[in-house]
């Protein structure tokens, strides 16, 4: 196969066991080759080796969009959902054929009227959020499918993907799903509403955000991009009509990582 890398940071630990897989790679018969500064995948690449966190997984997942190049994620951060394996491990799974792949599910956010500076990054692999970026509280008003649901009054909005319930959508108190459920989540970033919880909606929803603030704009991100634009700007967002292939080493198991990582269910009483 020929494989593309792409390397977020390394350390001098990380760079040796970066080097060793890729030495384990080439002797295996692999073509690979290093891509620099936001530079894209040729055309004849087989696969993505995304080295960093779950932060290069995204940015790499940029990097293919809608190409079809699958992407494996080698983990040198400290969580990684996405970016979870260790390079030891993704050598010895390409090189005896013991991974599958799977398809994760891509956010398109539209703005209306048009705004350049978002066109260049419009699709997200994990969440489009919109954020106050002043000391105003931000109201999002949300039509699901076009029916309107109460606003929400809070510093600002995650639509998250069921592969970024892990990650922002998490931190503001949205519901852990399984990667492969078809669904969406909504997530409030700090309500100042009590009676406001996280939604999960299908996959198939599309969904129409209107903000309003004394600020006067907001700040509308796509996984880890963000730029700030103006209150009168409408945001339709929806699932892409293209997926992410994404690599899974059989040896990985979701469950395993939400113990092991996140310490989920952690109890004195749970000793097996």
């Amino acid at each position: 196969m020929r494989l593309a890398i792409y390397i977020g940071k390394e350390s001098d630990d990380s760079g040796r066991r970066i080097a060793d897989m890729v030495r384990s790679l080439a002797a295996g018969g692999h073509d690979l080759y290093e891509l620099k500064g936001g530079e894209c995948p040729d055309r004849n690449t087989d696969m993505l080796l995304s080295v960093g966190g779950d932060g290069t997984f995204l940015y790499s997942s940029k990097l293919v969009i809608d190409s079809g190049i699958p992407v494996v994620g080698v983990n040198l951060g400290r969580v990684g959902f996405l970016s979870e394996n260790r390079p030891e491990d993704v050598a010895e799974a390409l090189l005896s054929g013991e991974y599958t792949i799977e398809n994760r599910a891509m956010l398109r956010a539209e703005v209306s009227p048009e705004v350049a500076s978002v066109s260049m990054w419009d699709y997200a692999l994990n969440e489009i959020t919109v954020h106050r970026n002043g000391s105003a509280m931000l109201g999002v008003d949300v039509d699901l499918d076009g029916v309107r649901l109460p606003t929400y009054w809070a510093d600002g909005l995650v639509v998250s993907t069921s592969s970024g319930s892990t990650a922002y959508s998490l931190s503001v108190g949205g519901p852990i799903v399984l990667p492969e459920s078809r669904v969406l989540i909504i997530s409030p970033i700090a309500p100042h509403n009590l009676n406001i919880r996280p939604l999960v909606v299908p996959d198939t929803s599309v969904l129409t955000l209107r903000m309003h603030s004394r600020d006067g704009s907001f700040t509308l991100t796509a996984d880890n991009r963000a730029v700030d634009v103006a209150e009168n700007i409408v945001v339709e967002v929806s699932v892409a009509q293209f997926s992410l292939k994404r690599v899974r080493l059989n040896r990985s198991n979701f469950i395993n990582a939400l113990t092991e990582k996140l310490f989920w269910g952690e109890d004195v009483r749970n000793v097996r």
